[in-house]
């Protein structure tokens, strides 16, 4: 029997009927590959029928269906068409009107970090110091002592800016040294166990790129920021690689779940070889363009030249650096000084000596490179590296990418498009810092912060992600920010910062056609298109054709990823 797939709510009942075989189709529409003439195309593994597909690609108009062989698209038109590479085996999946969209591209995740997060404390909702110091005392209460706690994803905006200081917990957490990062990865607390293992007190000296914040006594607070915090990285314990496995593996299953079927994972070397055993064990069912850090650019060359760039499921030959630090955490570079630290203008990570020296060197050696940029000094800096490098190294499709590219100098809008460089920007924390940046920066630098309209309009591509751990790996929501603006505090109802909005097709082609390119791989995926990738998701509505602010309520019914389903949303 058909597995049906209806838009909600019988969808929901009727999800748990699946894997079984397709009736015959019915009388009005062309007989079964069974019955066809000889030499006529062999039957599709997978057909999905009476749905509303928008393909992605340019100037396309919405088709019905869609066929799948080999884990790829074999058809893309009508139902009768489609019907047509039916056979006895075919799985026939009904849409019953849903909406299909080519699986959603995350351009910019941290994979390994994030599966390890749903495992750990969880922060980033609470609302005071008391219920922040609670919920690390009883997590604490359930591991063993002398295991490390990470991870958290704290905001101080939510209990009014004041940063946590280790006196909050070192009364519930004796026998647990704590190291709990902001959610934006930029500063972290530690708490009196984690300084003392890290050896970081009073006598321990400032670090170049980043802070030790410290009491009138100049004792530490636990908190660190940027660069300060390889202070206690160093001592925290690598985590078993069966614990990044098992990190892996969460992690797919949680994108998959949001319509994900492919990211682009910014992280370490290490992580590159936990996805390498996910592969080869066959384990992965989400697609991954893994960046290693932009200073080992020699390495990833000769692993490129060694190995090659790996495949449709786990590619490498991209680079990730930084510029700059975060706008929560006060250390992202800007021209002037922060509005409410008027003593501060952020910090540079890295020297833009050392940036373009990196730069150069690996795009001489065709290496990907993408960047952390976020102040507009930060972002004019990099620019200035990538025109600088382009100009030297010659003419190529080069691909430079900016990631956040988020407080942007106007003048530097139309640089993205004339310097052939992609924004991957993360619209989620559009809703999120709004609800606070101007604080930070005033409202005169908001107008170009999270530029989409801007960039869009001056010629440039946007790739769209969620920089998960930092935000979630949601592109629904995503593409609810890019379109409304409204503020997580639904303080904002027309939209923040609204003549930046962008439409919903401009957004669906952020997380798909252009979240591809960025990556260089469009031939493949990101539309679709017969030939490509059979990677795609079915949503409960069309998205297009819904009132701006229900975007968010939308829901994924189906994630198939190579023809296979990764996720397949159950009756509750």
């Amino acid at each position: 029997m058909t597995a049906p797939l209806h838009a909600s709510p019988a969808v929901l009942a009727l999800l748990a009927l699946t894997g079984c075989a397709s009736p015959s189709p019915p009388a009005s529409t062309p007989p079964a590959p069974g019955a066809a003439a000889e030499g006529a195309a062999p039957p599709a593994e997978l057909v999905l029928v009476n749905a509303t597909v928008w393909t992605g690609a340019a100037g396309a108009p919405d088709a019905q269906a869609l066929a799948v062989r080999g884990g790829r698209l074999v058809a893309v038109g009508t139902d009768a068409e489609v019907r047509r590479l039916v056979g006895p085996a075919t799985r026939v999946l009904d849409a019953a009107g849903g909406f299909v969209v080519p699986g959603f591209i995350d351009t910019h995740v941290h994979f390994v970090t994030g599966g390890l997060s749903l495992a750990s404390v969880q922060l980033r909702d609470a609302r005071t110091p008391q219920e922040f110091a609670a919920r690390i005392r009883d997590f604490a209460r359930s591991v063993p002592p002398g295991t490390w706690i990470t991870s958290g994803n704290w905001d101080h905006s939510l209990w009014g800016g004041e940063l946590p200081r280790r006196e909050w917990i070192d009364s519930v957490t004796p026998e647990h040294p704590v190291w709990v990062r902001r959610l934006d990865g930029h500063m972290a607390l530690a708490n009196g166990a984690a300084l003392r293992a890290a050896g970081v007190s009073r006598a321990t000296r400032g670090v170049e790129g980043g802070e030790i914040v410290r009491d009138a006594r100049g004792e530490p607070t636990g908190v660190l920021k940027d660069n300060a915090m390889g202070l206690m990285d160093r001592a925290v314990p690598d985590a078993p690689p069966a614990l990044v496995d098992r990190a892996v593996d969460a992690a797919t299953r949680h994108v998959a779940e949001q319509g994900v079927t492919s990211v682009h994972h910014v992280g370490g070397w290490d992580e590159l070889a936990a996805f390498r055993r996910a592969h080869a064990a066959g384990r992965l069912k989400t697609r991954i363009y893994a960046a290693v850090p932009l200073e080992s650019w020699e390495r990833l060359r000769d692993s490129v030249v060694a190995h090659g760039r790996g495949d449709d499921w786990l590619r490498i030959g991209a680079l990730k650096g930084y510029v700059d630090g975060s706008l929560g955490s006060h250390t992202a570079a800007f021209e002037e000084p922060f509005t409410d630290t008027p003593d501060n203008r952020g910090l540079l990570v890295n020297t833009p000596d050392d940036l373009y020296r990196w730069v150069r060197g690996a795009d001489r050696a065709g290496l990907h490179v993408l960047v952390h940029a976020i102040g507009d000094r930060a972002n004019t800096l990099l620019l200035d590296v990538y025109e600088r490098v382009a100009r030297e190294n010659g003419a190529r499709d080069r691909r430079f990418r900016i990631e956040h590219a988020q407080h942007l100098a106007p003048r530097d809008l139309p640089r993205f498009a004339a310097l052939g460089v992609i924004p991957a920007m993360q619209p989620y924390h559009a809703i999120d810092d709004g609800r606070w940046a101007e604080r930070y920066i005033g409202p005169a630098r908001a107008k170009t912060t999270y530029a989409f309209r801007g960039l869009l309009d001056a010629g440039a591509r946007l790739a769209f992600g969620s920089d998960w751990f930092v935000a979630p790996p949601t592109p629904l929501e995503g593409i609810y920010a890019a379109v409304t603006r409204r503020t997580l505090d639904d303080r904002n109802p027309g939209g923040w910062v609204p003549e930046e909005k962008i439409s919903v097709e401009e957004a669906l082609v952020a997380y798909t056609r252009d979240a591809a390119f960025a990556e260089f791989q469009e031939a493949s995926k990101g539309t679709l298109e017969p030939g490509k990738l059979a990677d795609f998701v079915l949503l409960d509505r069309d998205l297009r054709r819904i009132a701006p602010e229900t975007i968010r309520d939308a829901r994924v019914l189906l994630t198939v990823v190579g023809g296979t389903p990764a996720y397949e949303r159950r009756a509750p």
